[in-house]
């Protein structure tokens, strides 16, 4: 069983994951009888609390998507409980389970597919009113303008269809749908990652204002770290089903405990090619291994630099300190310091940063604009 990682954000807790997990199988015999599974998900234990952003990163197919759309019962737990607001939502039937979806929502990677190219915007933003009965019929158009000019779209932007709309503008109509039900949480399952990097800066500080104006808060999946940097109050790294650390974002840039974190730090992208010795003492080495039959002890010891005979049966149990930092990695007080890694240099894409800036002096002048 994981530890429960102790730092808290802004508020109480508003949903707890407590060890989940999630098999799918991948091959039967002729009977139909289950021969082969992959472990999605392993014992994963999370808290979110009101108002704050907590960022699950990882590698591609490490099982933070299936984590996503767990938390919102999209797919059913093989064990483990997800807790709303102090409400089991893994126990409820699906009757019941209707009533709360409003208070958690979705945002996809990719908004094109997320929409129905046969509705307009003001349709596909309708729906959750309708179903969740939010405002009455004659207010829907009204509230449908409200939540368009509220992600920086125009109302009339409502009588047009989804192709009309550049992928930065459909990102911000699948938000206006999300806030429809006027949810509390929103779990953004790579809602950047298919934008380009200015569109990134806008609908991230988009993103940012909206949960300093709503008091929403983020699960926010997402592989790049430098989005990470700027919208996430505390961080959840995960490798092959499992948490490997969890702690305050500014501790997990500053000051990384596992190798596997370390090695996802030292793979950002420098501004100056010419370090060949970046990052190298915590690169890691050789395939990521199979999920069907992953290794035993710590399951990055197959790859890890600073990996010992005792890592293949240690057990991988994710371990509190008391300034909330959570790591699993036994021997992590041992390992060589990690300076190389410059943190304050390659933990943000210089580009990003100036967008970001930019787009902030933006929005404060807005909002003092009477």
């Amino acid at each position: 069983m994981n530890s429960q990682p102790v730092a808290q954000g802004p508020g109480g807790q508003v949903l707890v994951a407590s060890d989940l997990e999630k098999h799918f199988t991948v091959k039967r015999s002729v009977f139909g009888r289950p021969l082969a599974s992959v472990g999605a998900v392993d014992g994963v234990s999370l808290t979110l609390n009101a108002g704050e952003t907590l960022a699950i990163v990882g590698e591609s197919g490490c099982g933070k998507s299936t984590i996503g759309r767990m938390l919102m019962r999209l797919i059913e737990p093989s064990a483990g409980t997800v807790t709303l607001e102090g409400v089991d939502i893994t126990a409820l039937k699906p009757r019941d389970l209707l009533s709360l979806r409003s208070k958690i929502q979705l945002v996809f990677q990719d908004p094109y597919a997320s929409l129905n190219p046969r509705m307009t915007v003001g349709q596909a933003i309708s729906e959750p009113l309708m179903l969740h009965k939010i405002v009455p019929a004659a207010q829907r158009v009204a509230r449908v303008g409200e939540l368009l000019e509220m992600v920086g779209l125009r109302p009339e932007h409502a009588s047009r269809f989804p192709h009309e709309f550049s992928g930065g503008q459909r990102q911000r109509v699948v938000i206006a749908r999300a806030l429809a039900s006027e949810p509390k949480i929103l779990v953004c399952d790579e809602a950047v990652s298919a934008l380009d990097v200015s569109i990134q800066a806008q609908v991230l500080n988009l993103l940012k204002s909206l949960q300093k104006r709503l008091g929403l808060a983020y699960v926010f999946i997402s592989h790049d770290l430098s989005v990470i940097k700027h919208i996430a109050d505390r961080v959840a790294v995960m490798y092959l089903g499992k948490l490997v650390e969890v702690g305050e974002t500014k501790k997990i840039f500053a000051s990384p405990r596992h190798p596997y974190t370390r090695a996802l730090l030292s793979a950002i992208p420098v501004a100056t090619p010419d370090r060949k010795q970046h990052g190298r003492a915590h690169a890691l080495s050789g395939d990521l291994p199979s999920p069907i039959d992953p290794p035993s002890g710590c399951r990055l010891h197959t790859r890890c630099p600073h990996a010992r005979p005792q890592c293949s049966s240690a057990a991988m149990t994710l371990e509190s300190e008391p300034d909330g930092h959570a790591n699993a990695c036994a021997f992590w007080r041992e390992l060589p310091a990690a300076d190389d890694l410059m943190p304050q240099k390659t933990a943000s894409d210089p580009r990003l940063e100036k967008l970001f800036a930019a787009f902030s002096r933006s929005t404060a002048e807005k909002e003092q604009t009477p």
